[in-house]
């Protein structure tokens, strides 16, 4: 019963309500669109950076990580709310992901955040903010870690905690489920909006998954974000940190474990809440999360 009260704080049994189950594999499929691409100009990976595209020409740079289950076509709602004018965003895919899909690599925590970094340098980029989601805002903190002094401000959404997303046996077999399988991965998904959404959602979500990266990334990843922690003197990070919660998230993502995580490793940590929003803010509430990018920017 333990076991299986852990896997449904996880959202991964079978209870988690789900719409029209069997539209899931229908979902898989690419759907065709004539709608020009609102990404200018993308880059995809080379050999010193990770693939990544700039939106807007400001002064001030934003540097924007996805999660597991997406690339950078997570943040795609929230691209209308940006003011182009007042400051840069660089959207960034890790390895395995997006415009990175075709770079391999070991997928360790220390990769992901030395591959940020040095993709900054490339790109000219000295000082910035940052703004990492769900397994991004592990990679986020490393960066802090290792690079603090670069950053202006760090801005997580729905992350990972410090301490890590620690998983079992029953939990590690029912993740490399949603890897696998629509039909997990659908579960998974509407647990973290909590059932709320009709198949359409599910079906978008679900494609958004599937297309955002090779199966060995995502399994990469997986063991990553299940296996590392923060360590070091958090309690001296200078960049102001920001975590944001969506409370029809699944608990591990909203409750005060993770509440009290940040506030022990980061004394100064801020928190919010969005109240209309699971994991994914960026596709469920566009408009907020854009306004909260945007008030972090302006310090």
């Amino acid at each position: 019963m333990q076991r299986r009260n852990v896997l449904k704080g996880l959202g991964l049994t079978a209870t988690a309500a789900i719409t029209n189950t069997p539209a899931f594999a229908q979902g898989a499929r690419s759907v065709v669109s004539t709608s020009p691409s609102p990404w200018p100009s993308p880059q995809l990976a080379t050999g010193n950076r990770l693939g990544h595209c700039r939106i807007g020409n400001g002064s001030t740079v934003c540097v924007v990580l996805h999660e597991w289950l997406g690339d950078h076509v997570n943040w795609e709602p929230v691209l209308p709310y940006l003011d182009p004018a007042r400051c840069t965003i660089v959207f960034m895919d890790l390895r395995g992901y997006g415009w990175s899909r075709g770079v391999s690599g070991s997928y360790t925590l220390d990769e992901a955040a030395a591959d940020v970094l040095r993709t900054a340098d490339e790109l000219a980029i000295t000082r910035f903010h940052l703004v990492g989601h769900s397994m991004s805002g592990l990679v986020a903190q490393k960066i802090a870690l290792q690079a603090g002094s670069r950053l202006q401000t760090v801005t997580l959404f729905s992350p990972v905690p410090p301490t890590g997303f620690r998983a079992d046996e029953a939990a590690m077999k029912a993740l490399n489920a949603v890897i696998d399988e629509d039909e997990a991965a659908g579960r998974a998904i509407a647990a973290r909006t909590s059932s709320r959404y009709g198949a359409g959602w599910l079906r978008r979500k679900l494609a958004i998954a599937r297309e955002a990266s090779t199966v060995e990334a995502k399994r990469g990843y997986l063991t990553m974000f299940t296996s590392s922690a923060i360590s070091g003197e958090t309690h001296g990070l200078a960049a102001p940190l920001h975590v944001v919660t969506g409370a029809l998230d699944i608990p591990f993502y909203r409750g005060e474990p993770l509440r009290n995580a940040f506030a022990l490793a980061y004394p100064r940590v801020t928190l919010e809440t969005i109240d209309d929003a699971g994991h994914y803010s960026m596709l469920e509430t566009p408009v907020r999360v854009a306004s909260i990018i945007e008030k972090q920017l302006a310090g």
